[in-house]
C-alpha cells in the first residue's frame, strides 16, 4: 500500500463535507425516483427501473459537475481504491467513508418523508442470490474501471457522464440492478420501498462489492503503470493548489 500524501485538515473536511451532500443527495434520488416510479407506473415494473434508472444516471452527472472539484467519489470502493493506490491516507479514508455513508442513510431518510413515509422503513425486499453476488461483483468492477479509465484517456470533463452512463445501463445488464456501493447499499435498508434492501442482504452485497473493487484495482494496475498517479487525479487532491491559482 503507497503511502499517501498529506493534505491539510480544512480540505479533508471540506471534501468530507462534499461527499456527505453528494452522498446524501444520490440517495435521495435513488429512492424518491423508485417510490414515484411505483405511484406512477403501478403496473409496469419495467417501466418503474426505467424511471428510477434514468434519475440515478442524471443526478450522478449533476452531483459530479457540481461537487467534483472539491470530491466527488460518493463511494466507499472509490474512496478504498484510491487508498490502496496512496491516494488518501487512512484517516482520511476513513473520514471520507463515514461521510459518505452518514449522508447516504440522510438522503434515504430524505426520500421516505419527501413521501409523506415514516422516516425510516426497514426494507424487507430480500436480494440474496448467486447470480445477485455475481451481478455485484460485476457492475463495481465496471465502475471502478470505467472512473480511472476516463482520467487516464486525459477526458476528464467527460467523467461525470461516464459514470452516470454506465450507472444508467448497469441498472439494466445486471440482476441485481447495480448498487455497486457499501454506502448506499445500507442506506437502502432504511426504506421498505422499491429500491429497498432487507437488511440480511447486505454483508454479501458488500463482500461482493470489495472483491469487484479489489479485483479493479488489479485490473488497473495492469492496464495503466502510472495507476498511482491517477489515483491521486481522482482523489483530485489538487483542490488547493487549483484554487490558490485562480486567486
Amino acid at each position: 500500500m503507497t503511502t499517501a500524501p498529506t493534505v491539510d485538515r480544512h480540505t479533508v473536511w471540506r471534501k468530507a463535507f462534499a461527499e456527505f451532500l453528494g452522498s446524501a443527495l444520490l440517495v435521495a434520488t435513488v429512492v424518491g425516483s423508485g417510490i414515484a416510479a411505483q405511484a406512477l407506473s403501478p403496473d409496469d415494473v419495467g417501466l418503474q427501473l426505467l424511471e428510477n434508472s434514468l434519475a440515478t444516471g442524471a443526478v450522478l452527472v449533476a452531483l459530479i459537475l457540481a461537487l467534483g472539484p472539491v470530491s466527488a467519489a460518493f463511494n466507499p470502493v472509490v474512496t478504498l481504491a484510491e487508498r490502496v493506490l496512496g491516494a488518501v491516507t487512512n484517516g482520511e479514508a476513513a473520514i471520507f467513508i463515514s461521510a459518505q455513508t452518514s449522508g447516504a442513510c440522510v438522503g434515504s431518510v430524505l426520500a421516505n418523508l419527501m413521501f409523506d413515509l415514516d422516516a425510516v422503513t426497514i426494507s424487507t425486499k430480500e436480494r440474496s442470490s448467486g447470480g445477485l453476488w455475481l451481478a455485484e461483483v460485476v457492475a463495481t468492477f465496471g465502475l471502478l474501471l470505467v472512473v480511472f479509465g476516463v482520467v487516464r484517456s486525459g477526458r476528464d470533463a467527460l467523467a461525470p457522464f461516464a459514470v452516470g452512463g454506465y450507472i444508467t445501463a448497469a441498472y439494466w445488464f445486471t440482476s441485481s440492478t447495480s448498487f455497486a456501493n457499501p454506502a448506499v447499499t445500507i442506506a437502502r435498508t432504511l426504506t421498505d420501498t422499491f429500491a429497498g434492501i432487507d437488511p440480511t442482504s447486505v454483508l454479501a452485497f458488500i463482500a461482493m462489492q470489495l472483491v469487484g473493487g479489489a479485483l479493479a484495482v488489479g485490473a488497473v494496475l495492469a492496464l495503466y503503470p502510472n495507476a498511482r498517479d491517477l489515483a491521486a487525479h481522482v482523489a483530485d487532491l489538487n483542490t488547493t493548489e487549483r484554487e490558490h491559482a485562480h486567486d
